[in-house]
């Protein structure tokens, strides 16, 4: 049976990794994931990623998580906005900011997956897919 929101399981997987500290972990190989992991790099949140095989031979997204010492992480909290039960939309003028301006949104808009300020100053909305700080 298939996987009903990869962009979840995603976030739910980094989340995850990042609580137990991993320094690694391997999420399912979408488009979409991959300009997730794109954004999320640009802004200093991850390392790195790249595209790796599993033991099965399918493909993955391995995220190379970051932590700038051994007590603090740089991803506090990643978190899912828009659901497949309720997409979340906004317009260009209305795009909220993540705890007054030190977190980011990750929205999905006509010019591909962009961070809230680039969709500021390209005047452009579109979905938001998670928030990150």
């Amino acid at each position: 049976m298939g996987m009903t929101d990869p962009i979840a399981d995603m976030i739910t997987r980094i989340r995850n990794a990042n609580k137990a500290r991993f320094k690694t972990v391997n999420v399912s190989m979408s488009q979409m994931n991959i300009n997730i992991a794109k954004v999320l790099k640009k802004t200093g949140y991850i390392s790195n990623y790249d595209k790796v095989k599993d033991e099965k031979g399918r493909q993955m997204l391995e995220i190379i998580l970051k932590y700038p010492d051994s007590k603090r992480t740089v991803i506090t909290n990643i978190r899912r906005i828009s659901k497949p039960g309720r997409r979340v939309y906004v317009p260009s003028d209305s795009i909220p900011k993540v705890l007054n301006g030190l977190g980011i949104s990750i929205l999905s808009t006509s010019k591909g997956v962009i961070t809230d300020a680039e969709a500021r100053e390209l005047n452009v909305g579109g979905e938001i897919l998670c928030n990150v700080w």
